[in-house]
């Protein structure tokens, strides 16, 4: 009788052990499509962001010295807006810094409340004009005044632009219509590449 009792507890205990290791896989092999889910996503969004940062180099040329001499830069592909009345924007983003090169990215949102009414949406690239300014973004401690205002990207635009509170903002609209083109009210949430 012990001798089966014992047995069958050594079983259940093997079993026990093999469905630990199997669900332990199971969140490992999870964590790592999550991780490849991301990367891909990233990637795409780079993609988008190098198309976007083409855009706004046609459409203006004088837009070059911001790329040239900013201290870093964050590039959002695609921006979509809409309210009636209580409005609400979101868009993902790609961080460079004055090199170039891909430090991170970033989630914009926004929320607002005043004369909207319609849908659209638009790309925007956020300059940053020193580091303190870079920083702040980074820390996720940025976020636009209520009265700010983007620069519409059009040939010329970019000669008549200049930082305000470290900052300088470039939109170019994509579709739709809609009675609002202020910035005020985003806030970014930086993560690092």
């Amino acid at each position: 009788m012990h001798r089966t009792l014992t047995v069958a507890l050594l079983s259940a205990a093997l079993v026990g052990c093999s469905s630990y290791r199997e669900t332990g896989e199971s969140y490992e092999s999870e964590a790592a499509r999550d991780l490849a889910e991301q990367q891909r996503k990233d990637a795409q969004l780079e993609t988008m962001a190098a198309s976007t940062m083409r855009d706004f180099r046609n459409r203006d040329r004088t837009i070059a010295p911001f790329f040239d001499e900013s201290f870093g830069y964050a590039v959002f592909p695609k921006i979509a807006k809409g309210g009636a009345g209580i409005g609400a924007a979101a868009g993902d983003g790609v961080v460079y810094n004055d090199a170039g090169e891909v430090i991170g990215y970033a989630r914009m949102s926004q929320g607002s409340i005043g004369i909207q009414l319609g849908g659209q949406s638009f790309s925007q690239i956020v300059f940053f004009e020193n580091r303190g300014a870079f920083n702040s973004f980074k820390a996720d401690d940025m976020e636009f005044s209520a009265n700010a205002s983007a620069v519409a990207a059009e040939s010329g635009s970019g000669a008549a632009a200049d930082y305000e509170e470290g900052v300088a903002v470039f939109v170019i609209p994509r579709e739709g219509l809609m009675f609002e083109a202020g910035i005020g009210g985003q806030k970014f949430d930086y993560r690092a590449k």
